[in-house]
């Protein structure tokens, strides 16, 4: 049974590549074949003689099925600012249509798994009309949210999630990734957020934690979010 998710975040630099990334990688350890897209990314070196993105890079070295890089990444930008912008200082239209065809385009894959990670948060423009959101609208996927634990993450997780509903939109679930610091009072915080939030809590991870817990941490998480998908099916 094929599962396929579009991953977002409450904002940027929250998680969301570290959270795909491991969800490949247990997707992996079941032996299943895996691949992950980023379509747009800003903040980009050069490599090998073109632009690269780092979070990109990540979800193509996770992935069992090796894509060519601009199919996974067919929009880069060297500085790191807003896509629209980008876009428009390089000249370049970027529409919510034409992300979707590339998307399909690599979905014609034979898989079992596979992801889209987007760039910020749920209402990250493309165009002065379009929005990030409406490339997972087009999709139709299930979504995961990546929600950063630390001051303001209970609003922001709450609007996020309200807002993806709003879309039409299936939230399959939400990971609570920890930052740097533990913040103060951060099994309060997680509890309001349990309790409010309207999808399952598929696990919590933290960017500072034991690498010997990895493996264990983003496999229940990738249990959950199978059971979250497809009820009846199990991990």
């Amino acid at each position: 049974m094929k599962t396929k998710i579009f991953v977002t975040g409450i904002d940027t630099e929250v998680g969301k590549t570290y959270v795909s990334t491991g969800l490949l990688h247990a997707a992996a350890r079941r032996q299943l074949r895996c691949f992950g897209l980023k379509p747009i990314a800003s903040g980009a070196t050069l490599q090998d003689g073109e632009l690269k993105n780092e979070d990109a890079l990540a979800l193509q070295s996770a992935s069992t099925l090796q894509l060519p890089y601009r199919q996974i990444n067919p929009f880069v930008f060297e500085p790191a600012i807003a896509p629209h912008i980008a876009a428009m200082q390089k000249g370049q239209l970027i529409t919510a249509s034409r992300v979707e065809g590339m998307i399909n385009g690599a979905s014609l894959l034979s898989y079992d798994f596979c992801l889209v990670e987007g760039a910020g948060g749920w209402r990250v423009p493309l165009n002065d009309r379009e929005y990030f959101s409406d490339i997972a609208k087009r999709l139709q996927w299930p979504v995961v949210l990546v929600v950063s634990m630390r001051l303001g993450c209970i609003n922001h997780a709450l609007l996020s999630a309200q807002a993806i509903l709003s879309d039409g939109l299936k939230l399959a679930g939400w990971v609570a990734n920890t930052g740097a610091e533990r913040m103060p009072f951060y099994d309060e915080n997680l509890a309001t957020l349990k309790a409010a939030m309207s999808a399952p809590c598929l696990g919590t991870i933290s960017w500072q934690a034991d690498q010997s817990t990895y493996d264990d941490e983003f496999d229940q998480i990738f249990a959950n979010l199978v059971e979250s998908i497809h009820p009846t099916a199990g991990a």
